[in-house]
């Protein structure tokens, strides 16, 4: 703030009616106004451009040097007083139209107490002074008031400096770590964008050889389609050969059947009583074993065609339903099935039957849960252990 000049603002009091009742003018104003009044009513840039334009050309003075002399040449009228006072009119003209509403000096002063608590006080200072009810006191009253908030912005400045160069501070922190954070973030791009081409290349890699993999295979299916109408009969030739190893088969246990005659016939030749004892005594023991064969049905699968006849007397003494399958010998093949699935018990005489229908047996009575006993010598009396053996589970 400049210092104060001339007379004090509590010699001034309006002389006649005419001063009283018109707002009073810059160059009227007593000087001690002048300096708080240029120094919160005009921003340095637009009173440095209004004293260019008074004096049509550049000030090349400092800041102050060019607050103290718009102060000055306030005393008086002239060009420049007259264009601040314009410039003050115009900025300030809806706080001037406010205050019009006041009528006596205490509701002018109170004007002045809200600005001063709302901390607008440029535009209210100017149109508390120059209105026709602002008296000495007031004037004075206005200026300390001012001159203490010229006091307060300055310490606010001074605070909001510090805070400020902190600011700037923490805000070069976090442009570093912002910095570093984004070179980072960079990195794991390049890093995820390198993974990603290297995926696609071996994406398109593995779609080439499924690619490879399919023409392969289809061209190994025209292939084989070319063989297999290169050989005419192929089909009826796999089944051929499919029928000669059943025959093979066969033969092997038509030869063991021819073989297991031959020993008959040899024992046959000797006397027979004690034959039919061995039987009858098998049967007497068979028939006092505790079967729980009524009303059950048994399957015979292979055996002596000789001693079938037997089989079915020795069941069928105990109320069940006897069956008999030769293994693929005679019967034919696919109605051991059938048989397997109506049967309750299986007695398969392993030395007498075909591999492909002991292995049929076994698979069958192993996948339905099916009882079955496994004999293998196709007499009599091993029958009679095999039906031992199956009451006693």
């Amino acid at each position: 703030m400049c210092d104060k000049h001339d007379t004090p603002a509590a010699m001034f009091q309006p002389n006649d009616d005419t001063q009283a009742s018109r707002r009073r003018r810059l160059w009227e104003l007593s000087h001690a106004c002048h300096c708080p009044l240029v120094g919160v009513g005009f921003p340095l840039g637009v009173l440095r451009k209004l004293v260019d334009k008074v004096t049509s050309g550049k000030v090349v003075a400092d800041d102050y040097e060019v607050h103290v002399g718009a102060v000055t040449e306030c005393g008086s009228r002239n060009r420049l007083s007259e264009a601040l006072q314009k410039e003050l009119e115009r900025r300030y003209a809806a706080v001037l139209l406010r205050f019009r509403a006041a009528k006596t000096t205490e509701q002018v002063a109170a004007m002045w107490r809200v600005a001063v608590a709302n901390g607008d006080v440029a535009g209210a200072f100017w149109a508390g002074l120059t209105h026709p009810r602002c008296s000495a006191e007031l004037e004075e009253q206005m200026c300390r008031d001012l001159h203490m908030v010229q006091h307060q912005a300055g310490a606010c400045v001074r605070a909001d400096i510090g805070k400020f160069n902190a600011t700037l501070a923490e805000n070069a922190r976090l442009a570093h770590d912002l910095n570093k954070a984004q070179q980072r973030g960079a990195a794991l791009l390049a890093e995820k964008t390198a993974d990603a081409e290297r995926h696609a290349v071996q994406l398109m890699q593995l779609r080439a050889q499924a690619v490879g993999k399919d023409s392969m295979i289809d061209s190994l299916r025209t292939e084989l389609e070319q063989l297999r109408q290169s050989i005419p009969g192929l089909e009826s030739r796999a089944k051929l050969a499919e029928r000669l190893a059943q025959m093979e088969e066969r033969e092997r246990a038509l030869r063991n059947q021819i073989v297991e005659l031959k020993v008959e016939a040899m024992r046959a030749a000797e006397p027979a009583a004690p034959i039919q004892e061995e039987t009858r005594q098998v049967v007497e023991h068979v028939m006092k074993m505790p079967l729980r064969l009524s009303d059950r049905s048994v399957l015979c699968v292979g055996g002596r065609s000789g001693n079938v006849a037997t089989y079915r007397e020795l069941i069928e003494r105990e109320g069940a339903q006897f069956s008999h399958h030769d293994g693929g010998l005679e019967d034919n093949a696919n109605r051991l099935d059938a048989s397997l699935a109506a049967a309750d018990l299986v007695i398969c005489q392993t030395g007498c039957i075909s591999h492909s229908a002991y292995w049929r047996v076994k698979d069958y009575c192993k996948r339905n849960g099916k009882r079955c006993v496994f004999i293998d010598n196709p007499s009599i009396s091993s029958l009679a252990r095999g039906l031992e053996q199956a009451g006693a589970e």
